[in-house]
């Protein structure tokens, strides 16, 4: 099996430039070792991880000029990681999460290519419940609502990693399922709201989906 081929692009927020390599596309492959498929990802789902979505891209702009100084920042099922390699830029206290096991090498090549520090990684799903990874002050994702058995697992895992005080930033396209997770974060003591972005000038369609915002307070 050859390898994938891979996408370099540079994607502009405001004056700042991130420098990323993707997979070229969607119909790229590589698992000789069967790695992926032992962890449940199979050959059509596997690229998935591996290039940017809409919602990646509002996840960033939205973080862009977000107030993080002084918070302990964790990306959610991270991806291409576009949002923690904006943060990194910016010199944030920010760590990566996926279960992807592709996903941790293009992050190193991904904050190399940006000359910066490298992101802090842990390989983890939402159901192990043995990570290392603590508490945190701001937790953010994109697309994640994808299956509905998946919603009562990412809202546990986000509990399990939420400091007492806490903000979490999830961008959903529009898959149906964000009053499921709203209620389950209103039970973890949340308060919840539903947005739309303020300008999505730099997709190529109409972004149909909101930003979730859960909050909470000591």
């Amino acid at each position: 099996m050859t390898e994938v081929r891979l996408n370099y692009q540079t994607i502009e927020f405001g004056k700042t430039d991130i420098h990323i390599c993707t997979l070229r596309d969607r119909q790229q492959f590589h698992d000789p070792d069967n790695t992926a498929r032992d962890l449940g990802i199979s050959s059509a789902s596997w690229p998935i991880f591996g290039v940017i979505w809409p919602s990646g891209l509002v996840l960033a702009h939205y973080i862009f000029d977000y107030q993080t100084e002084s918070k302990r920042i964790l990306e959610v099922g991270c991806g291409m990681a576009l949002s923690s390699l904006l943060l990194n830029k910016q010199n944030a206290d920010i760590t990566a999460t996926d279960r992807h096991p592709e996903v941790e090498k293009f992050l190193l090549r991904n904050s190399q290519l940006n000359k910066d520090d490298d992101i802090a990684f842990e390989r983890t799903d939402w159901a192990t419940g043995n990570d290392k990874l603590g508490k945190f002050d701001l937790i953010i994702g994109s697309d994640l609502l994808y299956e509905d058995e998946h919603i009562k697992l990412l809202a546990n895992f986000i509990e399990e990693h939420s400091m007492p005080t806490c903000e979490v930033i999830l961008v959903d396209p529009g898959r149906g399922r964000k009053s499921k997770m709203s209620r389950l974060m209103i039970d973890f003591g949340f308060s919840s709201t539903h947005s739309k972005p303020a300008n999505t000038d730099y997709l190529e369609k109409e972004f149909k989906g909101y930003i979730l915002k859960f909050e909470r307070s000591e």
